[in-house]
């Protein structure tokens, strides 16, 4: 019985736990995205794309599919599906982002990474959106970051051998940047994330389903081969979450 697993689920005092916040000290937050180091690629606007706008048929007809076409997505889908799960909408001042998903305390501690194999216009590599690129704009910006060597062969270690997602045109990898919450929620802050990762995903599948595409979200991946692969510190910043598309 995974009795300590069920308490981490269970909600503790958020009274206690907001007076320890480094917000309540009086401690600067910090920055809502990571900084640009990469080449930046401004992808087109997604206005009009959609082929399925009915909500109840979105709902009705979303899935996990494991198996793709091999038709490549457009660089305008791809903008969509990025900005679908974390686009910006407005800032409140330097504590605060409102995007297309809810958030505990608008915080957002996420950074979106996408493996691209195939999408029309773009070099197969490894990418990260810039959600704070285009505030309020139908458009996403990208920065590449670098090849993924041996492609296939990467992506089915780093999830867990599910060869069956290296197929997808993109993956979308989440990673959290713990502190952006923490520096809210103190030491619940995890467990806010964790339900935030339900919004982000929800979106990202309804999202897929209203341009014609298929999606699948996993939560089962190798963090020491994800967090390589995408370069982060496994500790300030580590992968959570991965959904494949196309």
């Amino acid at each position: 019985m995974h009795t300590d697993n069920r308490k981490f689920m269970q909600c503790p005092s958020f009274k206690n736990i907001m007076f320890e916040s480094d917000q309540t000290k009086g401690i600067d937050p910090p920055p809502f995205s990571n900084p640009i180091k990469g080449e930046v690629t401004i992808l087109p606007s997604f206005e009009g794309i959609l082929t399925t706008p009915d909500y109840m048929q979105l709902l009705d007809t979303r899935r996990s599919l494991r198996e793709y076409s091999g038709k490549a997505m457009t660089q305008a889908q791809l903008a969509f599906m990025l900005w679908s799960a974390q686009g910006v909408q407005s800032y409140r001042g330097n504590v605060a982002t409102f995007r297309t998903v809810p958030s505990g305390g608008a915080r957002h501690p996420f950074e979106t990474y996408i493996a691209v194999q195939n999408v029309e216009g773009l070099e197969p590599d490894l990418y990260r959106y810039l959600p704070l690129e285009n505030v309020g704009e139908k458009t996403a910006k990208i920065e590449r970051l670098g090849p993924i060597e041996d492609y296939a062969n990467k992506i089915t270690n780093m999830l867990a051998g599910q060869a069956w997602a290296a197929k997808a045109p993109i993956i979308l990898f989440y990673t959290c940047v713990a502190y952006r919450a923490e520096w809210r929620y103190s030491s619940a802050a995890h467990r806010v994330v964790l339900i935030d990762l339900g919004h982000l995903g929800q979106n990202v599948m309804l999202s897929a389903v209203a341009l014609g595409l298929g999606s699948c979200c996993m939560a089962a991946y190798d963090q020491q081969a994800c967090d390589e692969v995408l370069g982060v510190d496994g500790l300030n910043e580590y992968t959570v979450y991965a959904v494949s598309v196309g």
